[in-house]
């Protein structure tokens, strides 16, 4: 195994731990130390992997909406389904990607909220991967204007906003409530589902 793919395994393993103390004490409480204890290391060795814990934060952010994005893009491009059924699979893989991250989605939004608190804007890095979410939404109403699958008259724009309004509440319901199981998230799907029916054309 090359030093470049043993580096990154220790990174993921190091950042699972790391998650643990994010989820158990929250962005502001969880230091560097606290981190390097969870892993049972020393913090010099910690810095040889990360600068400081808003670096690891990041990474987990970054490896948690690479997956995410990664799945987008496979269900995007299947061409053997219609677009109201893509859109909704993107939409369900989505939730269920907040849903399995529900303890680490709690410390992002606390840490974004902590943000606007402060009066500090959020990261460009963590609103370029929420744009790209966006983004992934926009392609597939777009795509489903121009073959018709979508009812004329609706806005491109209004649509994606509503998709992404649902993610939202997606993502404030499993974080706010831990205790939210199948049926709820199975709520969100069948609000997403009747929405998109709204715009099928017939």
């Amino acid at each position: 195994m090359s030093a470049t793919v043993e580096h990154e395994k220790r990174k993921k393993e190091i950042l699972e731990k790391a998650l643990d103390v994010f989820s158990k004490e929250g962005y502001d409480d969880t230091t560097f130390q606290k981190i390097a204890d969870r892993c049972g290391i020393s913090r010099t060795i910690l810095y040889i992997y990360f600068k400081d814990k808003r670096d690891i934060f990041r990474y987990a952010i970054k490896l948690i909406t690479e997956t995410l994005e990664t799945e987008m893009v496979r269900v995007e491009l299947d061409p053997s389904k219609p677009v109201i059924e893509r859109i909704l699979a993107v939409f369900d893989s989505v939730v269920d990607t907040l849903t399995d991250q529900r303890n680490f989605l709690a410390v992002i939004l606390e840490y974004l909220m902590h943000l606007k608190i402060s009066g500090t804007a959020p990261e460009e890095k963590i609103l370029r991967r929420t744009i790209r979410v966006r983004h992934h939404f926009s392609l597939l109403v777009n795509e489903g204007r121009a073959t018709g699958e979508i009812r004329k008259g609706f806005s491109g724009a209004a649509l994606n906003s509503l998709l992404y309004g649902l993610i939202e509440a997606a993502a404030f319901r499993v974080s706010a409530y831990k205790s939210a199981g199948t049926s709820e998230i199975d709520e969100l799907k069948s609000a997403a589902r009747l929405a998109m029916e709204g715009i099928r054309k017939n």
